[in-house]
């Protein structure tokens, strides 16, 4: 119940001023009342009558409604005292209160009353101290207007991600004994398939009224069954309510990213920006770009009557919705993508790019991928390297009838290089480049280590887009090749090993520049090309060279199982490469390939080989892009 004294005093002693008449300057002590207000704790204030201090909080709490838990604690100044009346024993001071708004301030002032009494003065606590309009009963509250978040539409205007129906899942800690919750957390986490032991220290740590999400479920994938199990545990609550989504749970998801409610720590890095409860933009590109798709909020600051009902409207701002973000994704070549990537087990990525504009078509992930590998991922890129280095031969004189040696065995400063296990004995000896790219002979492309330096092959990379670090916009990783410690690791990078690491979107880029016949620059939001420079351009003849390599390859080689695809010739390059994880040698599988204006990347985490393991799954996607 609250107990407002019209007249009772908020006594604070004040340091006397050396003058006969006693007390005369009430004005020293009024940061003793801000202060107060500020931090919403009266325990130093002494009060008239005895009054408990915690009272007159309690009150002050109620008066502030929500604002302190919205906006957080107010700054708070008063003017000096002025003496009001005939005599000197009473005074007042207008207080000035400035509520932090996102992107703002709402101010206002209001009044207080002083009285002397003996030789301290006190202050008078009424409602009317807090804001000219409150009284018993009453009390401030800041409410939310929700914006619309901008929607990420792709170039030919069809929407990819919007406000869709969801059904959030969570325990309501009003409803049951908090010593419950835990329990009853447990419970609701499983049925949504959450981390019972997590979820459950979340709802534990959380206030006694607050609401602690489990999980937001598509609607339509929120079944009856469902549901029943989730309204019988005491607590649990279901509320309906939209999503930026895209049209399925896995639409490209690491890369456009999630909206959530804003966290601790954005807050900080950016104070006086958000709300607690605002939904932001919290990975991928809802992210990089939440500025421009969340808008602003607006905000309703009212006095409300003992009944909750609005009396005043104090404060009001109109909600500023968000603007689109376009983006070139292609939503039905990225759903055939991810539908591909479904079958496979390991971690897995496949990006398709357009070499004509450098376009980003697809960049999808594997069903149970931990992080972006499309655009992000780093691993040793193999043999669909050889690309760099079989560019690097040809600026060396080279052509594609040009012999080289393809021995068993290749020794670089005693390090001893094989050929893949698979390699066909007919395939060895003295033989075409481009015989020996088609079969993707490790000997051959080693045997060059002393007539390419790493300045070149370095250099060779760079024009397919290889190794050019820049912010394109979007989370992205573009590929190194670091300087050498030695000849033996020259001669591994060379075949795509050594310290050479590559994600899918360069490797695409790579084929894709093959196929342009120039120095593809990848591109996935609208405005936003940075062009690379200091980069030698890919000659027409050059280009030409290396379509004719990489041809052979789909006709006489590892790639042969591209052979029928309908349409236009195939380009492509196999890629495995070695490594070690937990004690045992795996390999990672690549295969890139290009047709008419599309190029694509695809990698397996773990695998067979390039031609085996990653190969049906090109296959697949190229035939699927021929169907409309």
């Amino acid at each position: 119940m609250r107990v407002f004294r019209g007249m009772a005093a908020l006594a604070v002693a004040l340091p006397l001023l050396a003058a006969c008449g006693g007390a005369k300057d009430p004005g020293p002590s009024m940061s003793s009342l801000t202060t107060a207000l500020k931090t919403a704790t009266f325990t130093k204030v002494d009060f008239v009558d005895e009054t408990d201090p915690a009272t007159v909080a309690d009150e002050y709490r109620d008066l502030t409604g929500n604002l302190f838990g919205k906006l957080g604690a107010p700054a708070v100044s008063a003017t000096k005292p002025t003496f009001t009346g005939e005599g000197t024993d009473n005074a007042k001071s207008t207080l000035t209160w400035a509520w932090g708004l996102p992107g703002g301030r709402w101010t206002y002032e209001s009044e207080v009353e002083l009285q002397k009494t003996g030789d301290t003065w006190e202050f008078v606590w009424e409602p009317t101290v807090v804001a000219p309009l409150l009284a018993e009963g009453r009390s401030l509250h800041v409410e939310t207007v929700p914006q619309q978040r901008g929607e990420i539409v792709n170039t030919a205007g069809t929407t990819l991600v919007a406000d869709r129906p969801v059904v959030t899942v969570g325990i309501d800690k009003t409803l049951l004994d908090p010593v419950a919750a835990p329990a009853a957390a447990r419970d609701v986490a499983k049925i949504v398939g959450i981390d019972p032991k997590r979820y459950a220290k979340r709802v534990k740590a959380a206030g006694d009224k607050a609401f602690v999400e489990a999980l937001s479920i598509r609607k339509p994938m929120m079944t009856k069954a469902k549901r029943k199990k989730i309204s019988r545990i005491k607590g649990a609550a279901m509320l309906d309510r939209t999503l930026p989504l895209g049209p399925t749970k896995e639409f490209a998801s690491p890369v456009i990213g999630i909206v959530g409610e804003v966290t601790a720590e954005r807050m900080k890095k950016k104070p006086g920006t958000y709300l607690p409860g605002d939904m932001v933009g919290l990975s991928g590109l809802q992210a990089r770009y939440d500025d421009q798709l969340r808008g602003k909020p607006g905000l309703q600051v009212s006095v409300l009557g003992d009944e909750g009902e609005v009396l005043k409207r104090l404060y009001n701002s109109d909600p500023i919705d968000g603007k689109p973000l376009t983006v070139t994704i292609d939503g039905r070549l990225q759903k055939n993508a991810e539908k591909i990537l479904k079958r496979v087990e390991p971690e897995s990525a496949l990006v398709a790019i357009r070499p004509s504009d450098g376009a980003v078509l697809v960049a999808a992930n594997g069903k149970d991928n931990k992080m972006n590998l499309a655009t992000y991922g780093q691993a040793a890129p193999g043999s669909t390297f050889k690309t760099a280095t079989t560019l690097a031969l040809l600026r060396k004189g080279l052509n594609p009838t040009s012999q080289v040696k393809c021995p068993a065995k290749a020794k670089v400063d005693g390090k001893t290089f094989k050929n893949d296990s698979w390699y066909p004995k007919l395939a060895l000896g003295k033989i075409t480049l481009a015989h020996a790219v088609a079969e993707s002979c490790n000997t051959a492309m080693v045997g060059t280590a002393d007539e390419i330096g790493h300045a070149e092959i370095a250099s060779a990379a760079a024009s397919l887009g290889f190794g050019i670090d820049r912010d394109a916009g979007f989370t992205s990783y573009f590929g190194q090749i670091p300087e050498p410690a030695g000849k033996t690791e020259h001669a591994a990078d060379l075949i795509g090993q050594g310290k050479v690491l590559a994600s899918p979107l360069v490797m695409a880029t790579v084929i894709a520049s093959i196929q342009a016949g120039k120095t593809v620059v990848p591109n996935l939001v609208e405005g936003q090309v940075a062009k690379p420079s200091g980069v030698e351009p890919l000659a027409a003849d050059e280009a030409k060279q290396l379509k004719t390599i990489f041809r052979k390859v789909v006709t006489d080689g590892t790639g042969h199982g591209l052979a029928d695809v309908p349409g236009k010739p195939v380009i492509a390059k196999t890629g495995t490469a070695e490594f070690d994880r937990k004690g045992k040698r795996l390999t990672h599988t690549w295969m890139i390939a290009a047709q008419g204006d599309l190029a694509v990347a695809v990698y397996v985490d773990e695998g067979e080989n390039g031609a085996a393991t990653s190969g049906p799954l090109v296959e697949a996607f190229l035939r699927m892009a021929r169907e409309r």
